[in-house]
């Protein structure tokens, strides 16, 4: 107490001029985010706060800088983010986005509480600390998401209670069990109920829900939807109450479809999120940085789109000193060398460097000590060409799941597919593929097995264990003896990801810290990505999609339409297990 009343002093008395700054950013054209207008201006900082926004050049400091007239904007601001889409772990994700001017993120942990429960929650947490990052969480809502499938944990209120009190969790994450919502279940809504006594957010996830259910949710006091393909359905939760999370992902891009329903009337409820994003792009694009690029060339007024990715993104869950550059506010901002392209120069955090030129100014130590539970969490079967038959009368047509590139929903389209001795056959012309969703947590042995078409493989097979939200292996072939052989991988490596052909690992990268994350240096796992994207295009040489993304989403059974478990073929709209075999037979 008795530090915290000397730095509050001192920073009065700074804001005061009765003593120097601890540092002063001279000369720069500082967004004002709350009228959207350019002030010239410094920066004045003192333990990590802005105690003023001068227009005179009186305030004296112990160090300067002089921003030349450049643009300087608030630390980026990620709505909602899954860290374990990256496929690195919290303090490793930090020294990516930084250099990318996004000082901030709001994480829902649900991957990894998807395999090792608390456990792996706390392991978050506890990782992130490391991060010069402001990581903060939102505690996993629906682990499972559905009772339709086999995860490695289950998480009820009561083993949520107790996180509720650390520092940087914000709240109940995406609630996507809508019908445990609106049916009354009092498992989900001992959850909703314990978030709101504690004074906390609670996201939503309203995916294909129409306008009476979104009130439901409101009523139940959800707050935020990430789940927005249309203007129309973005439109719609903004007259009921919430907070719109644009979202431009790896798989799911929503971006330009939503920005019509931005108007400077509504502007303040939406912000920006990536939700999933693979390491390689967050390298090479950035993610909120990038979103507001995108903003910016569609036609948005530059300093519209940068109160999206800072200031709205911080009322929105509470962060009150995050997102302007006025007293009181912490000192994270980011120079600009060029406004419409959003290029950043450098990246300040609390007042200090962290980051110029792409790069980080010092990197943080990344490795941590995982539990068993964490670091040998895949419990694969050995698979034969008979536990892959997916048998079909001959002449029937089929339930089959259809991708949308760039998406994570898809259509249920229903064909004919070859079949031979009983049994469907991958057909390559057709694009007929067979997939697999293999438990890998409790030794259970339960395969799910469907048909997809649209992600074109010429030959091979892929899989992963990054397969949303149970994270058992997935797997995608053109056959069954590529499919078996990358399964066997996937063990071998303690998860990962492993493309296939000929009955030869042609690329993989392990991902041994639940089957999600990799420990190894930065500059190594995104050389592994790179390879693993060369050996795709061998396999799909016109591929124009990111894949292994795309794959990882089709066992996600709240998403529409068609989806694949562990236990079967789940129609999304119907909630429930389907047949692959259409009662309705071919004509011959």
């Amino acid at each position: 107490m008795h530090g915290s009343m000397d730095i509050l002093k001192k920073s009065i008395a700074i804001s005061q001029q009765k003593q120097p700054a601890d540092f002063i950013l001279r000369n720069a054209r500082v967004a004002d985010v709350f009228s959207l207008v350019w002030t010239k201006a410094d920066i004045v900082v003192s333990d990590g706060l802005i105690v003023a926004i001068d227009s005179t050049g009186s305030f004296e400091a112990l160090h300067e800088m002089d921003a030349s007239g450049r643009y300087v904007v608030p630390g980026l601001i990620d709505g909602h983010i899954h860290i374990e889409s990256s496929m690195l772990t919290p303090s490793a994700f930090g020294d990516v986005l930084l250099p990318h001017g996004v000082t901030t993120v709001v994480t829902d942990p649900h991957e990894i509480a998807n395999v090792a429960g608390v456990e792996g929650i706390e392991f978050m947490l506890k990782d992130a600390e490391k991060s010069p990052m402001d990581i903060f969480v939102m505690l996993p809502s629906s682990v499972p998401s559905t009772s339709f499938e086999h995860a490695g944990a289950t998480l009820e209120a009561a083993d949520l209670q107790p996180l509720l009190s650390h520092p940087s969790v914000l709240g109940l994450a995406e609630v996507m069990d809508y019908p445990s919502v609106l049916s009354g279940d009092e498992a989900m809504l001992a959850k909703l109920l314990m978030t709101k006594e504690a004074g906390l957010r609670i996201d939503g996830h309203c995916a294909g829900l129409q306008r009476e259910q979104i009130r439901g949710y409101r009523t139940a006091g959800i707050q935020t939807d990430h789940e927005c393909v249309t203007a129309d359905e973005a439109r719609d939760r903004i007259a009921q109450g919430m907070y719109v999370l644009i979202r431009e992902g790896s798989a799911a891009k929503n971006l330009h479809d939503l920005l019509p329903a931005v108007t400077p009337h509504n502007a303040r409820r939406f912000l920006f999120c990536t939700d999933d994003k693979h390491l390689d792009e967050l390298v090479d694009e950035g993610s909120i940085d990038h979103a507001v690029r995108l903003s910016i060339a569609a036609g948005m007024e530059p300093l519209q789109a940068i109160q999206l990715a800072t200031l709205n993104a911080a009322e929105c869950y509470g962060l009150n000193q995050k997102g302007a550059l006025a007293a009181g506010f912490e000192a994270d901002f980011l120079l600009l060398d060029h406004l419409e392209q959003f290029k950043v120069a450098a990246v300040y955090k609390q007042g200090i460097k962290v980051a110029e030129n792409g790069c980080m100014v010092t990197h943080t130590e990344t490795q941590s000590v995982c539990s068993k539970r964490i670091s040998q969490s895949v419990h694969l079967p050995k698979l034969t060409v008979e536990s892959l038959a997916i048998p079909l009368s001959e002449g029937a047509k089929a339930n089959i799941m259809e991708i949308i590139p760039d998406q994570i929903v898809t259509n249920k389209v229903i064909e004919q597919v070859a079949i031979k001795n009983g049994t469907f056959v991958q057909s390559i012309v057709r694009d007929h593929l067979k997939l697999a969703v293999i438990e890998r947590h409790h030794q259970l042995h339960t395969i799910g097995l469907g048909i997809v078409k649209g992600f074109g493989l010429k030959k091979g097979a892929v899989a992963t264990t990054i397969a949303h939200d149970s994270h058992n292996a997935i797997v995608l072939g053109t056959n069954d003896e590529d499919m078996i052989v990358a399964v066997q991988a996937l063990q071998e490596m303690q998860g990962g990801l492993v493309v296939v052909n000929e009955g030869q690992i042609m690329a993989s990268l392990a991902l041994p810290v639940a089957g999600l994350m990799t420990q190894i240096p930065l500059e190594e796992a995104v050389q592994s990505l790179k390879k693993l994207h060369e050996a795709v295009h061998t396999i799909h040489p016109t591929l124009d999609f990111h894949l292994f993304l795309t794959l990882s989403f089709l066992s996600l059974p709240v998403i529409p339409t068609l989806k694949l478990t562990d236990t079967g073929l789940f129609d999304v709209n119907t909630f429930q297990h389907i047949e692959i075999e259409v009662n309705e037979k071919a004509d011959h």
